[in-house]
């Protein structure tokens, strides 16, 4: 049996990026490193990097994020980026969406264990929630599928003028090209690649921005949240 690998002490930049709530970064590190290689949500050989690679990789993630709005981050698995950016932002209103019970299992001991009351855990996909989930400000995703996959699942959940942000790596302008008419289609109307973690990541973090307009998902998708809504007002009035 191969020996565990073990957590690095937390660098320096991370009691900067985590301020106040350093301890729960390390907490939650350790959780990861523990319960989460053991229930396979991360891999063992992750152990050593996940400072750098995850936890700080995803809380400069922050610096792109409007101030006050909601968030659902969408295919949350462990907590990346959906906990992190919950960590150094409490000016926020997070869901974290993961369709896996062992994973909303770990997730919501986390929650609760760390006292995030923003942050709420939500089991389904995507495509089931829309309609019951309100529309948020802002979708967060991180390594759960190519750009113009995660745009069919994410845009349709955004309010008008709402943007996707999405933490990518090497590929991301080669994404964006190839998703370029499924984003068109889905309502964006301005996308971007920005980077971001100057003084924190090497390299620094690479988001992509999906920006829409007035109907998130298109058409199609306008028509579908009307309907999940009207049927949800009439349940509630049974």
């Amino acid at each position: 049996m191969t020996e565990a690998a073990e957590l690095p002490p937390a660098p320096e930049q991370a009691r900067d990026v985590f301020g106040e709530r350093f301890a729960d970064a390390v907490r939650y590190a350790e959780l990861l490193a523990e319960a989460g290689v053991q229930r396979g949500l991360i891999g063992p050989r992750e152990v050593p990097r996940l400072w750098e690679r995850h936890l700080l990789n995803c809380a400069v993630l922050s610096e792109v994020v409007p101030e006050g709005v909601t968030v659902c981050d969408v295919g949350s698995g462990a907590g990346l980026p959906g906990i992190p950016l919950a960590l150094v932002r409490d000016d926020l209103k997070i869901t974290l969406l993961e369709p896996l019970l062992r994973r909303t299992n770990f997730l919501t001991e986390v929650v609760e264990l760390l006292g995030l009351d923003h942050v709420t855990v939500v089991r389904g996909r995507a495509e089931e929630v829309l309609g019951k989930l309100p529309p948020v400000h802002v979708v967060t995703a991180r390594a759960v599928a190519p750009l113009d996959r995660l745009a069919t699942w994410g845009i349709p959940l955004l309010r008008p003028y709402g943007e996707m942000l999405a933490l990518k790596g090497d590929t991301a302008e080669q994404e964006l090209k190839s998703a370029a008419t499924a984003l068109s289609k889905l309502g964006a109307v301005e996308t971007s690649i920005l980077h971001v973690g100057e003084g924190v990541v090497e390299p620094l973090s690479t988001v992509v921005r999906v920006e829409v307009g007035e109907s998130p998902g298109g058409v199609r998708f306008a028509a579908k949240r009307a309907k999940a809504a009207r049927t949800g007002r009439a349940r509630r009035r049974r």
